[in-house]
């Protein structure tokens, strides 16, 4: 059996990160002024963060895929001169970039070698350090717990989803309540996700959710030109807020706000796309999200107004996602369903496969 490449990993500010996903390919000043971008292997690159870094807060790792560049990567001493290091002679495309984390200096101030980086033939692994890692990226704070860490926004006080504990450990139900009621103590919930089951004596509210890869062999989906339009979230206000308005009876005016807020703040770390099919009046029936980090994307929120259904609109959309995320060079593109409601084989008559669980539970 062939090992797996080790990937090289490079370092790049956040705000850097979010102008390359636009632009196609990260170009940093040292390609400028020396000619190559600065790459490191997994045991280089806190030395790297060290001395380009010290103690920045805002720092990603890129996992890049050697086999998917171009330009030419070149071992050269570097420091300590009897370490090489790699450098990529030319600009790195976002494509060849197949997960992105969050990287912090540790509890001492310094940084230390990361850890979990995802294999780069691992869709898995990838969908949901993808979805971990935005949900870091985007708090407002990210505080350890006993068990995980809390990402918590209270811009947005009434999203649930914006203020989480992620479970990474195997803490007991007593440990989970305890630490929700001191992180979660100004908000009117609790929630955590886990991707192992919750502990059965939680007493919460629990949901399983399957994640779903694209298989990479399913065919291009057809779908007739100018039906899906990408809109502004704005626009996508007019299809979320009804649907927020129909599902919760009794939610009040604040929170929808909040949730309609809250939707700009992953845009500021990846590529965001809206998605609508709109009526005659230019608000949308039916609309989805895609969310693209590198050679990652996820397909979010498929929705369609109740007077609008059956008339494959959804189909449509994630059609459209699909199209749209591998012209951008993505080769893992998945989603989240119930494990339980019908859009699960729907997708997986799209082309979509079964990968893993994850679980959330919730107090209210």
């Amino acid at each position: 059996m062939t090992a797996e490449p080790e990937p090289l990993l490079h370092l790049i500010g956040a705000a850097q990160w979010r102008v390359a996903l636009d632009a196609g390919a990260v170009v940093d000043a040292s390609l400028m002024t020396d000619g190559y971008i600065h790459l490191s292997d997994t045991e280089q690159v806190a030395l790297t963060a060290e001395r380009f870094f010290p103690t920045r807060e805002d720092l990603l790792v890129l996992v890049v895929d050697r086999a998917r560049l171009r330009e030419e990567v070149r071992g050269e001493p570097g420091v300590p001169e009897s370490m090489h290091f790699p450098h990529l002679f030319g600009p790195l495309p976002v494509a060849a970039v197949t997960s992105v984390l969050p990287y912090r200096p540790g509890p001492e101030g310094v940084f230390v070698s990361p850890v979990g980086i995802p294999p780069l033939d691992d869709a898995l692994a990838r969908a949901t350090a993808f979805e971990r890692s935005v949900a870091e990226r985007r708090a407002a704070v990210v505080m350890p717990v006993d068990g995980g860490v809390a990402c918590l926004d209270p811009r947005v006080p009434a999203s649930w989803e914006h203020n989480t504990l992620w479970i990474t450990g195997d803490p007991d139900a007593a440990t989970i309540v305890a630490e929700a009621d001191r992180v979660l103590a100004g908000f009117a919930h609790r929630r955590i996700v886990t991707f192992r089951p919750p502990p059965t004596d939680l007493g919460w509210e629990v949901e399983e959710l399957r994640l779903q890869v694209l298989d990479p062999a399913a065919p291009d989906p057809q779908v007739p030109a100018g039906r899906v339009a990408a809109v502004t979230q704005e626009a996508m206000a007019g299809l979320w807020a009804p649907s927020w308005r129909r599902d919760h009876p009794g939610i009040d005016e604040a929170a929808v706000n909040d949730l309609v807020r809250r939707e700009s703040f992953a845009n500021a770390h990846v590529r965001v796309v809206d998605l609508a099919v709109l009526g005659d009046d230019g608000v949308p029936l039916a609309g989805t999200q895609l969310r693209i980090d590198g050679a990652t994307a996820v397909i979010e929120a498929v929705l369609t107004a109740p007077s609008a259904r059956e008339r494959g609109h959804s189909r449509a959309l994630v059609g459209d996602a699909i199209r749209r995320a591998r012209a951008a060079g993505c080769d893992v593109i998945w989603l989240l369903c119930l494990t339980d409601d019908w859009p699960r084989r729907w997708y997986e008559r799209m082309g979509f496969v079964d990968f893993g669980c994850r679980w959330q539970a919730v107090r209210s």
